[in-house]
């Protein structure tokens, strides 16, 4: 028994082009973010999918959408999925942050840490796979929390700190006996047709 889970990250938004940090911030995407999300959709035609979870904020859902439309489906949301909650720092840019937050720690600021974010994140991904056994699975959430995900099931060799996941970026798991495995890292060949 296993399942397979497609985990991607949404499309563009502004705020990602600029390089200002969303968190929780319900940001939608930009016009190149609807057309990567298209795009996603679009390489998903010739795969069976059994369901589509997103996180609840539209830049997740929206994108979600957009792949589940392939299937005559519907998206079911998640905040569990959202990306690591950044609290005051939200809005700003790394410059931003530097100059107004340089003696603040991060909690004094409001932000999730990144284990709680980590254990989130694996948490509901292991129910959702546990919950569709022999069945794929789409689950459109966000950067941090699938580099979180990938960092744990790598203990570390791959994720947070170290890889890049790009806007629908596809990374790919098999889940079985319990255990979680990397098939693939941040596909992102359906944004070159």
């Amino acid at each position: 028994m296993e399942t397979i889970l497609y985990l991607i990250r949404h499309g563009e938004t502004e705020w990602n082009q600029i390089r200002r940090i969303q968190g929780h911030s319900d940001i939608d995407l930009n016009e190149q973010g609807l057309r990567q999300a298209e795009q996603v959709a679009r390489r998903f035609r010739s795969e069976t999918i059994h369901a589509v979870y997103s996180s609840d904020l539209s830049r997740a859902r929206v994108t979600a959408t957009k792949i589940a439309e392939e299937f005559g489906s519907s998206v079911s949301t998640r905040t569990t999925l959202r990306e690591r909650c950044y609290g005051q720092w939200e809005g700003l840019t790394y410059e931003e942050i530097r100059a107004r937050f340089e003696a603040q720690d991060e909690a004094a600021c409001g932000i999730e840490t990144f284990e709680d974010m980590q254990q989130r994140a694996v948490t509901a991904l292991t129910q959702l796979a546990k919950g569709h056994p022999n069945e794929a699975v789409v689950v459109v959430s966000h950067g941090g929390l699938i580099n979180s995900f990938l960092h744990y099931v790598t203990a570390g060799e791959q994720g947070t700190g170290v890889t890049r996941i790009d806007n629908t970026g596809i990374t790919m798991f098999r889940f079985a006996d319990d255990r979680w495995e990397v098939l693939q890292v941040n596909d992102t060949d359906h944004l070159e047709i």
